[in-house]
Order: structure tokens, then C-alpha cells, then sequence
């Protein structure tokens, strides 16, 4: 199946975006097939880091190097939750704690798994 052009530029910002989390290190970073739901979105990508100053600098990595407008951003005042949203896709950028306790993959479970980073920080998978 041949994608569309809007279908191709939401891959190509997923993969950028895989790639510019890795470069600050988020770990275990995946990326849902949410087209199935009922919900505003394609794609959610979901990382974390250690601490609140590397899941800033994640999402500050990715502000500053994705060519693409975020529409809304959430969560800087305490840096444990960044949201960044895309409208086609959404970023989740937690503290690794917070992460386990939402447990967005678990939440949405039933959604396909799109993207994997492994544990040697390679940015993708298919």
C-alpha cells in the first residue's frame, strides 16, 4: 500500500524524533499505532530519562531540531511528564518513575507497537 504524502511526514517525524531522543539518551522509547482508537491522534511516542534536567533536555532536543511546530506542550514547570503534541502524534517524555506509575503502554495495550528502541539506545526497530 503506497502511503499518502501526510502519511510520509508523520513517519519521517516519528523517525526524527526516535533519533533526537536518542541523542539525549531517553531510554526505552516505543511508539503506539493509536489510528485504531477513537482519539485525536496517530501516534503516541513515549521515553524517559533519569531526572528532571534530562527530560528537559529531551524535549528541548526535540523543539529545537524537529522542523515542525508543536501545537501544545505541557509539563515544564515540574519536568516529570513533557508532553508534546503534535496533533498527528504526541510525545510523552516522563521521569522513569512517573512512567511506571501511568503506565501509558499498559493503559493502551491493545494499540500495535510501531517503533522500539533496544537496549543498547539503537534508535529503531521495525
Amino acid at each position: 500500500m503506497k502511503l499518502s504524502a501526510i502519511e510520509l511526514d508523520t513517519e519521517k517525524a516519528l523517525r526524527e524524533i526516535v533519533a533526537l531522543i536518542a541523542e539525549k539518551k531517553g531510554e526505552e522509547t516505543v511508539v503506539l499505532d493509536m489510528r485504531e482508537f477513537s482519539i485525536p491522534t496517530d501516534f503516541f511516542v513515549i521515553t524517559h530519562g533519569d531526572n528532571p534536567k534530562q527530560v528537559k533536555a529531551i524535549a528541548d532536543n526535540i523543539l529545537e531540531k524537529l522542523p515542525r511546530q508543536v501545537l501544545r506542550s505541557e509539563g515544564w514547570e515540574s519536568k516529570q511528564w513533557i508532553v508534546l503534541d503534535y496533533g498527528d502524534l504526541i510525545v510523552h517524555i516522563f521521569q522513569k518513575e512517573l512512567r511506571r506509575f501511568y503506565d501509558l503502554e499498559g493503559l493502551w495495550g491493545d494499540a500495535p507497537l510501531r517503533l522500539e528502541s533496544d537496549p543498547h539506545n539503537n534508535p529503531m526497530r521495525d
